[in-house]
């Protein structure tokens, strides 16, 4: 008899602790663009890395990850952009100093999308180099160039979450992308895109509009936008949330309000389902991104 109390017990003790990590809440940040060359690499440089974090590293990191866009390629090569003119050629090749992903990950941004414009700046080695430093400092990423455009596959409190990218730039087409929406949800997961598209600085086109739709009829729960390095209108497309640019996070632009300014979407999952809150950033000049509200 008293076998079978302990039997019970343990059942009951295990039956719980499955419930409840089942019905576990986790939280999400997504964050829009990341650069670390041209000005904020003599910022890191002059003022340490945990310096450009200093105003919004207590925010980031009370989430269970944050999710951002790299834009461009970590490699042991001398910047090319830090000695640019500006509007140069030069001006847009990007690479960044190998200890960036050791320090995204001391600031809970430990998954990254590869799949954007810059990401190839340094070929097929750069791409290689990201990777390899990306896992050493035991960051997490998907996308990149058309051919090598990994999935990512994770599991929040019980919530089995999907992430696909969709670089307009050089990745696969809209259509494939839509055919790896289709596949995870036929598998039972959660499927979110981070898509790297549309123009800079202006509202969305219609052929990203068109994409949204491709992708939402594919069966995606949400779609996360960036590339115009400004925060873009939202939408509902079908049962899709669609997110068309969060605009800059991290990055030197400071002309005006609308590229100075970001936005943060904090994704709450509970039993699959998806609660969001928007929270804005400025982008300071003197190389810090703060939370507005």
């Amino acid at each position: 008899m008293k076998k079978v109390l302990i039997f019970i017990f343990i059942a009951v003790v295990l039956l719980g602790s499955f419930f409840s990590y089942e019905k576990r809440e986790a939280k999400i940040l997504f964050v829009g663009d990341m650069f670390f060359d041209r000005h904020l690499r003599k910022v890191m440089y002059n003022k340490g890395g945990d310096y450009i974090f200093s105003c919004v590293g207590d925010f980031i990191k009370n989430a269970d990850v944050v999710v951002g866009n790299l834009e461009g390629p970590v490699t042991e090569n001398a910047s090319v952009s830090l000695i640019s003119k500006v509007e140069s050629s030069e001006n847009y090749i990007f690479t960044f100093p190998t200890n960036v992903p050791a320090l995204l990950h001391k600031y809970n941004i430990k998954i990254v999308n590869l799949g954007n414009n810059h990401i190839g700046n340094f070929g097929k080695e750069g791409i290689d180099s990201t990777q390899k430093y990306l896992t050493e400092a035991g960051v997490k990423y998907f996308g990149g160039l058309a051919g090598d455009e990994a999935i990512l596959r994770e599991d929040f409190g019980g919530n089995k979450i999907s992430f696909i990218s969709y670089n307009e730039f050089g990745g696969d087409s809209a259509q494939k992308v839509a055919g790896k929406i289709a596949e995870e949800k036929e598998a039972g997961r959660n499927v979110i895109v981070y898509a790297h598209w549309g123009d800079e600085y202006v509202v969305p086109p219609q052929r990203i509009k068109n994409y949204a739709k491709i992708f939402s009829e594919a069966g995606v729960d949400f779609i996360i936008g960036s590339h115009p390095h400004v925060v873009l209108e939202s939408e509902k497309i079908n049962e899709t949330i669609v997110y068309y640019s969060l605009g800059n996070f991290i990055f030197d632009q400071y002309w005006n309000r609308e590229v100075s300014t970001g936005l943060v979407l904090e994704l709450n999952i509970k039993n699959n389902k998806f609660e969001i809150l928007e929270h804005r950033v400025s982008i300071n000049k003197d190389g810090t991104t703060c939370l507005i509200n």
